[in-house]
Formats: C-alpha cells, sequence, structure tokens
C-alpha cells in the first residue's frame, strides 16, 4: 500500500523536476583536488531540486549522480531526475550483453556526491580518467541533467553535431520545425 506521504512526495518531486531545465554550455575550471565549481545560476536551481528529495538516515548532503557515459563524458544529474533512470536500467535482463554493458558504464560508475559549503562537486579521479577530464571542463545543460566533457571532446561533438545537422534531414518528429 502507498502512504499519503510517498504519494506527495512522489507529487512535490515531479513538480520540481518540471519546472527544472538547465540549459547551455559553459566552460569551467577542475581544481587541482579536482573540484568542479557549479556557476551559481545552477546551483539554486539544484538545491531546489535536492530540498524536495528525503534526506538519508544521518542527513546526507548528497543528491547528485555523477556517472559515465557511453560518448566518453559524464552525466550529471539531480538524484529524483536519475531515480527513474536508474530503475528502468536495473530492470533491463542481466544476461543480455548490451544490457549488462549500459548497466555497468552507467550504473558501475553511478557515484552520488554533493556540493561543498562554496558549491565545488568532487569528480573522482576514476571517472575524470574516463572522460578524459582535464583543467578545461565544459558544463552542458540538457533540460533535466548535465553533461561534462572535456574541452577536446566537447569541441569534436559540437564539430560532429553540425555536421550532422548541416548534411542530414531533420530528426524524426521535427521535419515541420522552424527556428
Amino acid at each position: 500500500m502507498i502512504s499519503h506521504r510517498s504519494l506527495s512526495q512522489s507529487f512535490r518531486e515531479r513538480s520540481v523536476l518540471t519546472l527544472m531545465s538547465f540549459q547551455g554550455a559553459i566552460a569551467l575550471t577542475l581544481d587541482a583536488k579536482g573540484r568542479l565549481a557549479i556557476p551559481a545560476r545552477h546551483r539554486g536551481a539544484l538545491a531546489n531540486v535536492l530540498a524536495g528529495r528525503a534526506l538519508g538516515a544521518e542527513g546526507d548532503q548528497g543528491g547528485l549522480i555523477l556517472t559515465a557515459h557511453p560518448h566518453k563524458c559524464l552525466l550529471l544529474y539531480p538524484e529524483p531526475a536519475w531515480a527513474p533512470i536508474r530503475d528502468r536500467i536495473l530492470q533491463a535482463p542481466s544476461f543480455d550483453t548490451r544490457s549488462a554493458a549500459l548497466k555497468r558504464v552507467l550504473i558501475g560508475n553511478a557515484r552520488e556526491e554533493g556540493m561543498d559549503s562554496a558549491g565545488r562537486l568532487l569528480v573522482a579521479p576514476e571517472l575524470r580518467e574516463f572522460a578524459g577530464l582535464e583543467r578545461k571542463v565544459w558544463m552542458v545543460g540538457l533540460g533535466t541533467h548535465f553533461e561534462l566533457w572535456s574541452d577536446a571532446g566537447w569541441q569534436a561533438q559540437n564539430a560532429a553535431a553540425v555536421e550532422v545537422l548541416q548534411s542530414a534531414e531533420p530528426p524524426a518528429g521535427f521535419e515541420d520545425f522552424a527556428l
């Protein structure tokens, strides 16, 4: 049986997620300890999303999920936006090679992190290595989450995207879309 508390919490999380829309790309600097200062404009929105989630038994200050992406970047999700993705991936059959690979990359590399009092996020060394993150890092807002790219990775991704969009038909569902 679902409790009234869990229903209201679920509704509150969905409401906050609907209002959340991260967008834009910004170049940031990774410090010597592997910390990334989250821009103030995103810090407030992330804090609002995280305020709606239940704190762990020890009142943890986590709530941000950082994981690897097959395109060699990192994904940064507020936990309420990550939970349905994680749950869907975990439902996939473990004996299917592609499903197992997806679980290993996305779930196996997932880490719950939090911002420190200065609004910095620690990026674990193994995730920095996976994505080739060095000093200059691109933080790209994509609605409910961010991608973190190395400078070279972001430049290559942008060039490839422009090439695809100039030489191909629009994606399905965008045939009548105009800017």
